[in-house]
């Protein structure tokens, strides 16, 4: 499942790519591998059964069909509104799961919630700023963020790691609760939580010097990186002059498409190595994936400063 993600993705991200290097008759690339389903854009909607997996990147992203696989989302703005025969995978700025998924949720992003009406078969593993878990859960939940709210039935165990951990009325854990806060629990007096409660301690290490220390440093050398980024340019526009001038043309040409192809990668390249952590045995791919993200920053950085320039340069020479 992991190779056939990460492939899906690379997939919808050069298809989507290429799509753009044409003119754009519309805002969202889709296509089919056998029974699975992928698309990409801005926005994107599942308005028709899926019988295979969906592997899908936009702006905003809103399942409103059944899917008879797993689900690997990844947007700004995403909302699960139809049952998922098997497991979710899915980032985004905002996320709402408001349906049933039969095995296994893994999902991260801004503001994360599991709404009422959502039935999870399986576990739940959930990082976010805020995050509210109000549904079924068959398993266990392990969630962190900023603010950790439970109001749901959860038949497992719930571990949770945040700056604020609250239950919900409706919150009806029948294992353990095990939290880590810095701020007591706030507990409604119906919230039920068969297993106990145990709060967990958080080890703060005295670093303070050390962050100054790594201060100093970033401010010293914030010159050899602007220095560097220069040189990578001039190595660039001399080693690769005829993509350089394609890319600024592009960027000059279809700007708006460019930021959305842009948009994409940012979020799904990430997206994949957090569904990739959450897996546990996909750290090597969350590696390789990181490690890929760092790159595309740095190429599309520079190449971004190239457009720019030859775009002012162009400016400058014509007046």
């Amino acid at each position: 499942m992991l190779t056939r993600v990460a492939g899906a993705l690379l997939l919808l991200l050069f298809t989507f790519a290429v799509d753009s290097a044409a003119p754009a008759k519309e805002t969202t690339v889709t296509g089919d591998l056998g029974q699975d389903h992928f698309a990409a854009g801005c926005p994107v909607r599942i308005d028709k059964p899926i019988g295979g997996d969906v592997f899908l990147a936009g702006c905003s992203v809103d399942v409103d069909a059944a899917v008879g696989g797993d689900a690997v989302v990844a947007g700004g703005h995403v909302r699960i509104g139809a049952p998922v025969a098997q497991s979710l995978y899915a980032a985004g700025g905002q996320l709402t799961v408001d349906a049933a998924v039969a095995r296994n949720v893994r999902i991260a992003g801004g503001q994360v919630e599991i709404a009422p009406r959502a039935e999870i078969g399986g576990s739940i593993s959930v990082a976010g700023g805020d995050v509210r878990v109000a549904g079924a859960v068959k398993g266990y939940v392990r969630a962190a963020g900023g603010k950790v709210l439970i109001d749901g039935a959860v038949e497992g165990d719930v571990v949770a790691t945040a700056g604020t951990v609250e239950l919900g009325p409706n919150a009806r854990i029948g294992g353990k609760l095990r939290y880590a806060s810095r701020e007591e629990l706030v507990r409604d007096p119906a919230a039920e939580a068969r297993g106990g409660v145990e709060r967990m301690e958080i080890s703060l290490s005295s670093a303070t010097h050390r962050e100054t220390e790594e201060y100093s440093l970033i401010h010293r050398g914030g010159w050899i990186w602007t220095l560097g980024l220069l040189v990578v340019a001039g190595v660039l526009v001399a080693a690769l002059p005829g993509f350089t001038a394609r890319v600024s043309a592009t960027g000059r040409a279809k700007f708006g498409m460019s930021l959305l192809v842009g948009f994409i990668a940012l979020v799904c390249v990430p997206a994949a190595a957090i569904v990739f952590l959450l897996t546990i045995v996909g750290l090597p791919l969350a590696l390789a994936t990181a490690a890929l993200y760092v790159v595309l920053l740095l190429g599309g950085y520079v190449s971004a400063g190239i457009g720019l320039g030859d775009y002012a340069l162009a400016r400058a020479s014509a007046q």
